[in-house]
């Protein structure tokens, strides 16, 4: 099974991060790696440079955010290869997922993926934002973008399709405290103290219930 020393996904590693049952989790992340590690290059899928690296990289990473997830459901905006939205559905069975990307080449092979790893609690959209957002509307407790740039223009995107109460959960760069001084007027955001697992700063964005925009406190 390997050790949190030499095997990234190790299940005292998954446990670390909050997953519940590490061993089943373990296997259906192990399954998933195997399937992007052979569809990457036809499909164009992740980075050549990120395959060595796969599960740390984009994984762990992606695990990272299952603290803040709020339900019901959860979209994954953007959701490319299903990351960050195949690993959190596998550590969150009790939440709808909802993986949403406009490129049909990216989608098939998500379809794929959501069929063989047995994931009936995800649903994969083709689709822009605005379309979905147009068609489903708000129902989402979170709206997850992990390669999304650009706060403002996440917020944006995102708004139409949250539900009352619900947030955006975006992976970041070092800019990100830049980027929260520029966001819409009756919106806030923080920078979260995330586990190691992440390889860039998680920022969560919520509606401000007094209207104004603003910063809240790194949690």
């Amino acid at each position: 099974m390997g050790t949190p020393a030499d095997d990234p996904l190790a299940s005292a590693r998954l446990a670390a991060l909050g997953v519940a049952e590490p061993g089943r989790v373990r296997q259906g992340l192990a399954a998933y790696a195997a399937l992007l590690r052979r569809w990457a290059r036809a499909r164009n899928l992740v980075a050549p440079g990120d395959l060595p690296r796969l599960e740390r990289r984009h994984l762990l990473d992606s695990l990272a955010a299952l603290p803040l997830l709020r339900g019901p459901r959860v979209l994954d905006l953007g959701t490319g290869a299903g990351l960050p939205g195949i690993p959190l559905a596998l550590a969150s069975p009790a939440l709808r997922f909802v993986l949403l990307d406009r490129r049909a080449g990216r989608t098939a092979f998500v379809e794929h993926a959501v069929a063989q790893l047995g994931l009936a609690n995800v649903e994969v959209v083709t689709a822009t934002a605005e379309a979905h957002a147009r068609e489903a509307g708000a129902r989402y407790g979170t709206v997850l973008a992990r390669a999304v740039a650009g706060l403002a223009g996440l917020a944006a995107l995102a708004g139409p399709l949250l539900a009352p109460g619900g947030r955006v959960v975006a992976w970041q760069g070092p800019a990100a405290a830049g980027g929260l001084a520029a966001l819409p007027h009756g919106w806030r955001g923080r920078l979260v103290e995330a586990s190691a697992a992440a390889t860039g700063t998680l920022v969560v964005l919520e509606r401000d219930p007094a209207g104004a925009a603003g910063v809240a406190p790194v949690v």
